[in-house]
């Protein structure tokens, strides 16, 4: 059974994919327009994709995953206008996340990743009204 804890700067976040699905929203729409000019050019949309094989530089095991997502991690995270001081909190965590593979990270480590606002500014967004974007507390199962 899944406990409710008020979230703290130390309470890691994710990307709830199910919350995309259950909304009807299309993730990969939001995908494509984080993706560089370089990518996009590339994609065209976020339909002109498909799955690629994705070999994990720790494991060596290969994945299938999506072409916009690897895109994501491996050229557009890491330009240095991934994140700029006109990014939104909001928009500058679910980047850091989808740039660390969906890693669970606290407000305190996604400060010291983004650098900007603080670390209760980002817990405060987060966590004041609805959920921004699938970002929500995480939790073992």
């Amino acid at each position: 059974m899944l406990k409710w804890i008020k979230p703290t700067i130390e309470t890691k976040f994710h990307i709830d994919f199910d919350w995309w699905e259950k909304r009807g929203e299309n993730i990969r729409v939001y995908l494509w327009s984080h993706l560089c000019s370089d990518c996009q050019a590339i994609y065209g949309s976020h339909q002109d994709t498909e799955e690629i094989d994705w070999i994990d530089p720790e494991t060596a095991e290969v994945n299938r995953v999506d072409a916009l997502w690897h895109s994501l991690r491996t050229c557009c995270s890491q330009k240095p206008d991934y994140i700029t001081e006109h990014t939104t909190i909001v928009d500058a965590v679910f980047r850091v996340l989808l740039a660390n593979g969906n890693t669970p990270l606290s407000p305190l480590e996604l400060y010291r990743i983004i650098g900007k606002q603080n670390p209760n500014t980002i817990l405060r967004m987060l966590t004041h009204g609805h959920l921004h974007k699938g970002i929500k507390p995480f939790q073992e199962k």
